[in-house]
C-alpha cells in the first residue's frame, strides 16, 4: 500500500510584509504569512480578498466570438428557432445545461436540452445526437463542457442545416471547429483575462454576455449560481480570480435561496441546511449529481437541477441518491479486484504505472476506481474496461506527472481520447492494447521521477494550540471558499496527545474522534477527526505523544457547530519510541 507521506513545511513569507500587513490588519502573523502567500500584501487586497464582489466578474465580451454567439442565440429566440442546449454527463456538463437552459427557457418556449448515454454514445457531442437534433427540428445547438475537439461533429452538423455554438474550457486542438462562434478561454487567440472557467462558468458568462447586451438586469441571473458554485468545487477548477468570486456568491445561493434540486439533494445527503460547504459539494452533492450519469443517465440530473416543486425534486433526487448507492456498492468491489490485480501481478503493468484491464467492469466507475489505485499505490493509474466493442477508460496522475502527455504520445493506438494533465479518458481497439501498455510504461519510466512517486504532505505553517483563538478561527473562516489554488491551510502542531476521551469511529472502525492536548496547554482540549487512520490508534490510546498536520474546519451538527482539526497526517514521536 501507499507508503509513508513526506512533510514539507513551505517557506515563511517575507517577515517585512508579513509584519506590516500583521499590524495593519490586527491579526495573528501566521494568518498574515497565509495571506502574503496568496498575493494579499496591502489593506485593500485583503478587503477586495475578504470580501469578494461581483463588480469584480469581467466583462463577457473579452471572450473571443462571445459576440457572435450571443448574435446567434438572439436571431434564434426573436425567429422562435429551436434551440438545443447540449452537455456532458458528469456534474459540469448537467449543472452547465441547467444553467443555461433555465436562462433560455424565460425568453424561449422553443428550447430543449441533450445529455448523451455515457455508455452508447461516450463523452462529447455525438453523431447520434446531432441526428435526434435534426430528425427534431433544431436549428441552433449550444454544446456546454464539450465540444471543442468535435471538428468533424460540427461540420455533420451543418450539413443537415444546424449551426453550433461551443462553450467549452477543455484544451483545443490547432484546428478549431467551424462553428458560428467557439467559447473557450484556452483558445490560443483569445485574451480573456481569466482561463480557468468551469465549463458552466464558459456558459455563465454567455448568458450574462446576452444579459448585458439586452438591458437584462444582472441580478436575475443571482439564483443560477448555485449551479455554478458546484461546477466550480466539483470540477477541481481554481478557486481563484473570477472563480473565487463565483464562488463565494453562488455558496451564499446555495445557502440562502436554493434551487428545489439541490434543496432535495443537501436533504437527501444529511446536509445542514443554510451551512453548506465546498467540502459538502464535493463529497456529498457532486457524487451524487455524477451518479446519475454513471449508473442511469445523465439526463436525470438535469431534470432534478431544473425541478420547479419541492415534491418532484425528491422524487428525482431519491432516484439519483439509489443510483448513488449502487454506485458506492460497485466502486467497492472493482476497487477491491483492481487492487488485487495490482498485488498478485495480474495487472497489465504495475511498475512505473498501475494499468488494470477487466472487460465487464462497469464503465461509469472506472474514474473512480482509478482514484483509489492512485490512493493506494501513488502512482500514474490506467483502469479499463469494454464497451461498445472498444477498450475503454480512465486515468489518474500523480503530483507533477502530466499523464495527459504520456496518453498523447500514444494517440496513433487510440480511438480517441481527452482530459486534463491529472485526469484522462481513453478509448482504444483491444488490438492495440498490448502495443499501448509496453509504449505507454516506456514513455513513463521516462520521465517519471522517484520525487514524483513520493506522496507529500505541504504544510502551510506551524501552528501551537494557544494560537487557535474564536478570533483566529473567524478570519480564517474568511479565506473561504477553498479549493485549488486558495487551499484550507494546513498547519503543523508537534507533541501533542489525546487527553483520554479517544476512540473509534465509523463502520469497522476506522476512523477515529480525538481530543487533543498540548504540551503547553495540558487543560485545554480540542477535538479532531482522523479518517482512515485506526492504525495509530493503540499507539495514541496509550498515552504517547505525536505530530499532526491539520486543517481548521467547522463542524455542524444538529443545529450547533464547534471548532473541529481534520487531520491529514500523523508522526509517532519516535525518540519516545
Amino acid at each position: 500500500m501507499v507508503k509513508e507521506r513526506k512533510w514539507i513545511l513551505s517557506e515563511p513569507a517575507d517577515p517585512e510584509k508579513v509584519e506590516r500587513l500583521s499590524t495593519e490588519l490586527g491579526i495573528d502573523k501566521v494568518l498574515a504569512d497565509l495571506l502574503v502567500k496568496r498575493g494579499v500584501e496591502t489593506f485593500e487586497q485583503a478587503r477586495s480578498f475578504f470580501r469578494p464582489s461581483l463588480d469584480d466578474l469581467h466583462d463577457p465580451f473579452l471572450m473571443k466570438d462571445m459576440d457572435k454567439a450571443v448574435a446567434r442565440v438572439r436571431k434564434a429566440i426573436t425567429s422562435e428557432e429551436k434551440i438545443l442546449v447540449y452537455g456532458d454527463y458528469d456534474v459540469d456538463g448537467t449543472t452547465a445545461v441547467s444553467l443555461v437552459y433555465s436562462f433560455l427557457r424565460r425568453y424561449s418556449s422553443q428550447v430543449d436540452f441533450y445529455i448523451p448515454d455515457r455508455y452508447d454514445e461516450g463523452y462529447g457531442v455525438s453523431y447520434k445526437g446531432i441526428d435526434w437534433a435534426s430528425d427534431n427540428g433544431f436549428g441552433l445547438i449550444i454544446t456546454l463542457d464539450c465540444g471543442i475537439k468535435a471538428n468533424e461533429k460540427v461540420e455533420y452538423a451543418a450539413g443537415k442545416g444546424i449551426d453550433v455554438i461551443i462553450c467549452d474550457h477543455h484544451l483545443p486542438e490547432e484546428t478549431l471547429p467551424s462553428a458560428v462562434a467557439v467559447l473557450d478561454p484556452k483558445r490560443a487567440d483569445d485574451h480573456y483575462p481569466f482561463d480557468d472557467l468551469s465549463g458552466c462558468g464558459v456558459g455563465f458568462k454567455l448568458v450574462q454576455a446576452y444579459s448585458q447586451q439586452y438591458n437584462i438586469p444582472f441580478e436575475t441571473l443571482i439564483p443560477l449560481l448555485d449551479l455554478l458554485v458546484v461546477s466550480i468545487s466539483s470540477d477541481l477548477v481554481s478557486m481563484v480570480g473570477e472563480n473565487r468570486v463565483l464562488a463565494h456568491f453562488g455558496l451564499k445561493q446555495l445557502n440562502e435561496n436554493p434551487r428545489k434540486g439541490l434543496s432535495a439533494m443537501a436533504t437527501l445527503s444529511k446536509l445542514e441546511p443554510g451551512h453548506l460547504t465546498i467540502d459538502d459539494i464535493v463529497f456529498k452533492i457532486g457524487p451524487r449529481i455524477n451518479a446519475a450519469g454513471r449508473m442511469e443517465t445523465g439526463r436525470l440530473a438535469v431534470e432534478l437541477l431544473t425541478a420547479s416543486d419541492d415534491k418532484n425534486a425528491i422524487v428525482i433526487g431519491t432516484q439519483i441518491n439509489d443510483n448513488n448507492n449502487a454506485r458506492k456498492s460497485i466502486d467497492r468491489e472493482i476497487t477491491q479486484e483492481a487492487l488485487e490485480m495490482v498485488q498478485n501481478g495480474t495487472a497489465l503493468s504495475r511498475e512505473n504505472v498501475a494499468i488494470v484491464y477487466k472487460p465487464t467492469w462497469n464503465k461509469g466507475v472506472v474514474g473512480i476506481v482509478a482514484s483509489r489505485l492512485v490512493e493506494a499505490y501513488y502512482k500514474p493509474t490506467i483502469v479499463l474496461t469494454k464497451s461498445n466493442g472498444f477498450v475503454t477508460g480512465s486515468a489518474r496522475s500523480v503530483s507533477g506527472f502530466d499523464l495527459y502527455e504520456a496518453i498523447e504520445s500514444c494517440s496513433d493506438l487510440l480511438e480517441n481520447f481527452g482530459g486534463h494533465v491529472y485526469a484522462a479518458g481513453l478509448t482504444l481497439k483491444e488490438s492495440n492494447l498490448k502495443e499501448f501498455v509496453r509504449r505507454i510504461d516506456k514513455f513513463i519510466a521516462e520521465k517519471i521521477t522517484r520525487e514524483m512517486l513520493t506522496p507529500v504532505t505541504e504544510i502551510d505553517a506551524k501552528l501551537e494550540f494557544s494560537q487557535i483563538t474564536p478570533k483566529f478561527f473567524r478570519i480564517l473562516k474568511q479565506f473561504q471558499p477553498f479549493g485549488p489554488g486558495n487551499s484550507n491551510p494546513v498547519f503543523l502542531t508537534e507533541n501533542v496527545s489525546d487527553g483520554g476521551n479517544g476512540r473509534k469511529v465509523g463502520a469497522g472502525g476506522v476512523h477515529m474522534k480525538l481530543d487533543l492536548i498540548d504540551e503547553n496547554q495540558p487543560f485545554h482540549q480540542i477535538p479532531a477527526i482522523a479518517f482512515n487512520m485506526s492504525e495509530y490508534f493503540d499507539y495514541i490510546k496509550a498515552g504517547n505523544p505525536f505530530d499532526i498536520c491539520y486543517s481548521i474546519v467547522e463542524n455542524y451538527y444538529r443545529g450547533n457547530s464547534n471548532l473541529q482539526l481534520r487531520i491529514k497526517d500523523i508522526k509517532e514521536r519516535e525518540e519516545f519510541l
